[in-house]
């Protein structure tokens, strides 16, 4: 499934990896608690700490 992911994700990128709408991806990365890498004004995540966090949040938490 990640064959033609990058290892470090846009919001575009996250938008399409979860299949949610660009304001989603944008709250995600605007969480206090998800793993956001902030390099200049760009917000970016890694897979994998994206699929870690995917993993510890799996328990009917809400996004």
């Amino acid at each position: 499934m990640t064959d033609n992911i990058p290892d470090v994700l846009t919001a575009k990128d996250l938008q399409a990896y979860l299949h949610i709408s660009r304001a989603g991806a944008y709250n995600l990365l605007s969480r206090a608690d998800f793993p956001t890498l902030h390099i200049g004004k760009r917000k970016l995540v890694t897979l994998c700490n994206l699929q870690e966090w995917m993993s510890k949040n799996a328990g009917g938490n809400t996004l």
